[in-house]
């Protein structure tokens, strides 16, 4: 199963793009299933049972998540699970037609959707994300929220469970209810599933962007959010692209101007594919088939490598390849066995490799985007090699 997932700059086209991409790979044969943030505007034909669209000689399938109805689905459950100690605190339950979604319920059913969606047997899945800024965090949001569910309810605690009754006499306060405990380990397995497809080699990030003067910053802010993940940024989709032959020196002038744009972004990413302004919005299917961009082998990201130079220097080099990050919007900081980094707009705890735990920093430089981070083994953590 291949999974891409289209993000862009606003305005670029992303939904028309992620359309026509399942559209045509249906076309040529393969069960495809497409995650729209909405129908409208689509305009792929009728849909049939379980969204399938008339595509020959494969099959399209669309999806548009529901938040309202995810959000009140869970909420009910997790109200269900937690009957007893509401009733003790005299809660009065919520019924399902009082619920109003929360901010935020959308990027949790989308992701729900994701992971629901690589369980299948799907050829592709193409995945519509929000704009750039909005897809970075929405992409980094199952990390960060594990992190915060094991530092607020660490599982080693679980083990402790028969004992709690005595422990809260001892410590004269309530600990946590069995439920709770319950409860954020389906969370962790349901995001460590989601997890698991956006870090899947079989997992593409793409971009869509139209090229002008917000592009250059566009591409740059994806590939430096991406990298930060661990990431690698696929395919880089310039949409609406102006013919270069008009005998109209305005109509001409529009298309250089947008040219130059353009060799801005393939010096920055050179995997770049373009595809022809339609003169119009896409009108049916026929139109949004004229801009697929095609599926290749997904991109592997540059992996996080770990040098060795104790036997020259007496260190260890940690490379974490920022491509695009300036040194004077960079910082990290040592906590415990995490490396907490923020570069620009993007923060993230990272978790050391084992070899570096036993290790204390001992300084950074940044070479072409290339972070390297040196670490000098803890005598007292080292251990000794026999004399």
């Amino acid at each position: 199963m291949r999974i891409i997932l289209v993000t862009g700059a606003g305005g670029a086209g992303r939904a028309s793009v992620a359309a026509g991409t399942a559209l045509a790979e249906a076309r040529s044969g393969r069960r495809v299933l497409l995650v729209a943030e909405e129908a409208r505007g689509l305009d792929l034909g009728p849909a049939g049972p379980d969204g399938l669209l008339a595509t020959a000689p494969g099959s399209l399938h669309l999806l548009v998540p529901d938040p309202a109805a995810d959000f009140r689905h869970e909420f009910l459950a997790l109200q269900a699970r937690s009957a007893t100690a509401l009733d003790l605190l005299g809660a009065a339950p919520f019924e399902d037609a009082e619920l109003t979604e929360l901010p935020g319920s959308g990027q949790v059913a989308l992701l729900r959707a994701i992971r629901d969606a690589a369980a299948d047997d799907w050829d592709l899945v193409v995945v519509e994300l929000p704009p750039v800024r909005e897809a970075l965090a929405l992409l980094a949001l199952p990390a960060q929220l594990r992190r915060y569910l094991r530092r607020l309810l660490p599982p080693e605690r679980q083990a402790a469970r028969a004992l709690r009754p005595m422990l809260a006499q001892l410590a004269g306060v309530p600990l946590p209810a069995q439920w709770l405990y319950e409860t954020t380990a389906r969370w962790e397995t349901e995001l460590a599933a989601v997890q698991d497809v956006i870090d899947s080699p079989h997992t593409a990030v793409r971009l869509v962007l139209a090229p002008g003067p917000a592009a250059e910053d566009a591409l740059r802010t994806a590939r430096l959010g991406l990298a930060l993940q661990g990431l690698a940024l696929d395919t880089v989709v310039a949409n609406q692209m102006l013919p270069a032959d008009s005998p109209d020196p305005w109509f001409a002038g529009l298309a250089a101007e947008q040219h130059k744009h353009l060799a801005a972004l393939r010096a920055l990413h050179p995997a770049l594919h373009e595809l022809p302004h339609l003169g119009r919005a896409p009108r049916g299917a026929e139109d949004l088939v004229l801009l697929a961009a095609p599926v290749g082998e997904p991109t592997a990201p540059t992996p996080w490598t770990v040098e060795d130079r104790r036997d020259t220097d007496g260190i260890l080099v940690w490379h974490v390849p920022l491509p695009g990050a300036v040194k004077d919007r960079l910082s990290l900081v040592r906590r415990g066995d995490e490396l907490l980094l923020a570069v620009g707009p993007f923060r993230r705890a990272v978790p050391l490799p084992p070899v570096l735990r036993r290790c204390t920093v001992t300084g950074a430089g940044l070479v072409d985007g290339d972070l390297r981070i040196r670490f000098a083994p803890d005598p007292g953590l080292w251990p000794r090699t026999a004399p």
